[in-house]
């Protein structure tokens, strides 16, 4: 009959660990889209091209964006986006950045580091930057497997 009463004790302990769990799996948010966090962190929704897969953002800033492939968007300049980007997020400011370069004359630099202020974005090369203004970056662009589609 103890058997039977701890039996029953642990189902019913089981049972209520089970229903907490559920409760707080349905508190908890959805995962939102990175271009929807970008403002919340003062950058334009369009800084990221629309094939994002994945993107995780730790407590500290670390961030890593799976795309589903590597891809090209023309802006001013034409950008190369690998299919993985990482990098260290604040408001205002990423560095630490790999994973994104950008096509300047007849050469490709790596992205270092993006700040964001005053309706510009800054992009860093190494000791050298470029501002532009940001509205350029406010749609999601729609990123391409061949860099010259649009010329054949």
């Amino acid at each position: 009959m103890a058997s039977a009463c701890s039996s029953m004790a642990s189902i019913s302990i089981l049972l209520l660990s089970l229903s907490i769990l559920f409760e707080i799996s349905l508190s908890v948010p959805p995962t939102e889209d990175v271009h929807d966090l970008l403002p919340t962190y003062g950058f334009p929704r369009g800084l990221i091209p629309s094939s994002v897969k994945e993107y995780s953002l730790s407590e500290d800033g670390e961030f890593e964006v799976h795309m589903d492939h590597p891809c090209y968007v023309q802006f001013d300049d034409l950008v190369y986006y690998d299919k993985k980007i990482k990098g260290h997020l604040s408001h205002g400011s990423i560095v630490d950045l790999t994973g994104i370069q950008a096509k300047k004359l007849f050469l490709w630099v790596p992205v270092t580091g993006i700040d964001a202020a005053s309706g510009y974005v800054q992009f860093h090369v190494g000791a050298l930057s470029e501002t532009l203004p940001a509205e350029q970056f406010e749609n999601v662009h729609v990123c391409k497997s061949n860099p010259y589609a649009n010329y054949i």
